[in-house]
């Protein structure tokens, strides 16, 4: 029988009760779509094929060195129990003109944004003009190859080999390094500063039973990640993931600023003063959720997950939030990011090299106007319905989740121009009088779509 991508359990990957399809999924599914890979240090490759049999080649020679997702997932159990480490993580996405380069039928992919690319979507996004795009981005790319690992040497070996497989008649068009942020405490955090990488969605059962779940519940059917892939052997049991990739760089400067210029705005002192940047991100830089507590640090684990904002609307964390506008989580059932099958599995990057500490309070002139950002990435079955109406119905909708909430305040693209109320106090029913929304802080300076296909398709080449 097919695949089963409803299942309304989480996936025991290393049950022995598994069907034959489903083991053969997992060992033919590229690696990091159903786990995230450790990538502390990451290459990513944009690929240009002169020749389509050049191509499929070269795409072929990979295999060997890519890992499937049942490989990843008995390395990470291996990890855990005896602390060996994994193999470098390879992964390869192709575009709609880069299948047709392949000579392969590409309108055989029926999501409308992979068939339309990236550039074709901006208006829909309200996305920068294509001109003001970086230049890898503005040009015709076939191929994305991600090179990933917890040091930097297995990732430079990694892409040396992959370099001598490439063919004369294929160029490299740009190339983006990733390079991990932490914290003092050891979690990854962002350029602002903030805990990154909460509030996945899951799909596997040892994921889901290290979760409480007294508020939310983070499982999430294979539906959500998994496509059959159209190309492949037996699209049955040989499965995808369409990728999103964009280079979103953050403006640390201004940012801080903002969260000063509010702070008196709002007459806060002393510890209250980190509330409003937790008011633009809906978290404190720590991770602690402002749903739940008032300041950071009050909980013994900071990035607790398990909370929805039922009974919250908007006196603790404010209905703008960012992650409160991506992820709407208004009941324990998983609410509308549920019903709508939103949520991404998020596999994004820092990128940019810092010389002053991100999570510390120096004064914002000393902070990184540019070259510093989020390299974005996540899976999705389904590019329309997950990034394309998170990014177009939620964060750039000022009437998201009612009339006059404004745009997400970090990666809300379009006009600011609805004046938005904050809390006074946490949780207290006085609002400040209407305020200006803060500035736009993060810039998409491009991006591509892709489909992350079937390892059984790759090797079919």
């Amino acid at each position: 029988m097919p695949v089963e991508l409803d299942n309304t359990e989480p996936l025991a990957w290393n049950s022995p009760d598994l069907d034959e399809d489903t083991k053969e999924m997992l060992e033919t599914l590229q690696a990091n779509i159903l786990h995230p890979h450790v990538r502390e240090h990451l290459s990513v490759l944009f690929l240009h094929f002169g020749d389509g049999g050049d191509g499929r080649r070269f795409l072929r020679r990979l295999v060997p060195l890519m890992k499937s997702a049942k490989e990843h997932l008995r390395e990470l159990r291996s990890f855990r129990m005896s602390q060996i480490s994994g193999t470098t993580y390879v992964g390869v996405g192709i575009t709609k003109a880069g299948y047709r380069k392949l000579g392969d039928a590409a309108d055989l992919f029926t999501d409308n944004a992979f068939q339309a690319g990236m550039k074709q979507r901006m208006s829909t996004l309200n996305d920068p003009p294509v001109a003001e795009w970086e230049e890898p981005y503005r040009e015709e790319i076939h191929a994305v190859i991600l090179i990933g690992d917890a040091t930097p040497e297995p990732v430079a070996a990694t892409r040396a080999t992959i370099l001598e497989l490439l063919p004369p008649t294929a160029r490299i068009l740009g190339e983006e390094t990733g390079l991990g942020q932490r914290n003092p405490e050891g979690e990854g955090i962002e350029h602002f500063g903030y805990v990154d990488g909460r509030s996945q969605p899951l799909f596997l059962a040892d994921q889901v039973a290290a979760e409480p779940k007294d508020n939310w519940n983070p499982f999430f059917p294979l539906r959500h990640v998994l496509v059959a892939d159209p190309l492949a052997p037996n699209p049955n049991r040989h499965f995808g993931s369409y990728f999103v990739f964009r280079k979103l760089e953050q403006n640390v400067r201004a940012f801080r600023q903002a969260e000063e210029q509010l702070a008196d705005r709002l007459g806060l002192t002393g510890e209250d003063r980190k509330r409003p940047g937790a008011m633009l991100v809906g978290r404190f830089r720590d991770g602690t959720p402002l749903r739940l507590y008032a300041k950071p640090g009050e909980d013994p684990s900071p990035a607790v997950n398990d909370f929805n904002y039922d009974g919250d609307p908007g006196n603790k964390c404010p209905v703008f939030a960012h992650i409160r506008k991506t992820t709407p989580r208004e009941s324990k059932d998983g609410g509308t990011e549920r019903t709508l099958g939103v949520m991404m599995a998020r596999r994004g990057q820092t990128y940019g090299v810092r010389t002053d500490n991100p999570w510390d309070d120096a004064p914002p002139e000393t902070r990184p106007t540019g070259g510093v950002g989020l390299l974005f990435m996540a899976f999705n079955s389904s590019l329309v319905r997950q990034f394309e109406f998170m990014q177009r119905a939620w964060s750039n909708n000022p009437d998201f989740p009612r009339s006059g909430t404004g745009l997400d305040p970090l990666i809300g693209q379009g006009a600011r121009d609805v004046p938005v109320r904050y809390p006074l106090a946490c949780g207290g029913n006085e609002l400040s009088p209407p305020l200006p929304q803060v500035p736009q802080t993060v810039t998409m300076k491009g991006g591509e779509y892709f489909f992350m296909p079937s390892l059984a398709y790759l090797n079919n080449l």
